[in-house]
C-alpha cells in the first residue's frame, strides 16, 4: 500500500532562489527520508536550514551551496530532531549548530536509531556521527544574514515532534516550515501530536507568509495549510470512529478509505497517525510517550509486511 514505492528514478535535487540571497534546496520526491533544506548566502557567510538523511545527500547539498557562494558555512539550524534533517550534521564541522533544546536532548537519547531498519535495506546511509546542536534555545532565537533578520521559533508544543521550530523571515514573508508542513506527502505526527499539529498551522497562518518552503515537497504558498489541516482532521475523525467501534489503529486504517488523501506519498503513515490520535482520545498529554515500535510495526503490516519504501 505504500505510495512511495516507485518504479522510476527520482529527479535530481535542485537549488531555487526563493528571495534575494535566500535559497531552497528541494529534493524530489519528498517521500520517506527525502527532505528539503535551504540556505541564506550572505557577504560574510552562509546560514543553512537543516541537513539531509544520508552522507551522500548531505555532501551533495554542501556542494550545491558551494556553487552559489564561496563564503564559509557559519551556521546550521535544525528545525527538529528527525534524522532526515540531522543525520548530516556531522558534515558541518565549521558551523555553529543551532536547535531547540529538545532537539539536542532527543538526538543524544536516540543515538544512531535502530528504527532505520523499518525502511528499505537498500538505503545507503553512509557514515554517521551523532552530532546534536551545541547552541540551544527554549523559545526563539534570531540570526542575521548580513542585515536580514531570520527568526527561529519553537512552536511551543508537540506537533510533528515535541521539538519543532520554523524559520521565519518577516521582511521577505518567507517561511522554512520544517516538517510542520508536507506538500504532496502524508503529514506525520506519530512522535508529536495531531491536535498540536493543527494548532501549529494556526500559528503559521498568522505569520502571513507568501512563500513556504515545506519540509518535504515542492515550494508552495499558504494554501498548503488547508491540505495539511484537512488530512489531520480526517485522522481525528477516523480515530474517533475507530475507537468507538473497538478497532485497533491498524484495523481502523485497514477499514478506512483514504479517499482524497490516497494520492499522498507514504500512505501507511495513517497507521502511525492513528496511534497518536488514539492516545489523545484517551486523554494522554500532547506528545506523551507511546509505543513507537508497535506503531512502526503496524505501518509495516499495513504495507503488506514489507519494509517501508525509501529512495534516499
Amino acid at each position: 500500500m505504500s505510495s512511495s514505492s516507485h518504479d522510476h528514478s527520482l529527479p535530481p535535487a535542485r537549488v531555487e532562489e526563493v528571495s534575494d540571497g535566500v535559497y531552497a534546496y528541494v529534493q524530489p520526491d519528498g517521500s520517506w527520508w527525502i527532505n528539503n533544506t535551504g540556505f541564506l548566502a550572505g557577504r560574510r557567510g552562509v546560514i543553512c536550514v537543516d541537513a539531509c538523511s544520508t552522507e551522500r545527500r548531505t555532501r551533495a547539498f554542501r556542494q550545491a551551496v558551494g556553487q552559489v557562494s564561496d563564503r564559509p558555512i557559519t551556521t546550521l539550524i535544525n528545525t527538529h530532531h528527525h534524522g532526515d534533517h540531522t543525520f548530516g550534521n556531522w558534515l558541518f564541522p565549521e558551523a555553529t549548530i543551532i536547535g531547540h533544546e529538545g532537539v539536542r536532548d532527543q538526538i543524544i537519547a536516540d543515538g544512531v536509531p535502530a528504527y532505520r531498519a523499518a525502511w528499505s535495506p537498500e538505503v545507503q546511509w553512509g557514515a554517521m556521527e551523532v552530532t546534536p546542536p551545541f547552541l540551544t534555545f527554549t523559545d526563539r532565537v534570531t540570526v542575521y544574514s548580513d542585515d536580514l533578520r531570520c527568526e527561529v521559533r519553537h512552536v511551543g508544543h508537540a506537533a510533528h515532534t515535541t521539538n519543532d521550530s520554523y524559520v521565519w523571515i518577516p521582511e521577505r514573508r518567507l517561511l522554512f516550515s520544517g516538517d510542520l508542513v508536507f506538500n504532496g506527502g502524508t503529514p506525520f505526527v506519530l512522535m508529536g501530536s495531531v491536535a498540536g499539529a493543527l494548532d501549529s498551522l494556526a500559528q503559521l497562518r498568522g505569520l502571513g507568509a507568501a512563500t513556504v518552503v515545506p519540509g518535504h515537497g515542492e515550494i508552495c504558498g499558504p494554501e498548503v495549510y488547508d491540505q495539511v489541516e484537512g488530512y489531520l482532521r480526517f485522522v481525528q475523525e477516523t480515530a474517533r470512529r475507530g475507537r468507538q467501534a473497538g478497532l485497533s489503529p491498524l484495523d481502523a486504517a485497514r477499514e478506512t478509505d483514504l479517499g482524497e488523501w490516497a494520492g499522498l506519498l507514504d500512505a501507511e503513515r495513517i497507521v502511525g497517525n492513528l496511534h497518536r490520535a488514539y492516545a489523545e482520545l484517551e486523554g494522554r498529554p500532547l506528545g506523551a510517550p507511546i509505543d513507537l515500535a508497535a506503531a512502526v510495526l503496524d505501518m509495516i503490516t499495513y504495507n503488506g509486511g514489507r519494509p517501508l519504501s525509501c529512495l534516499a
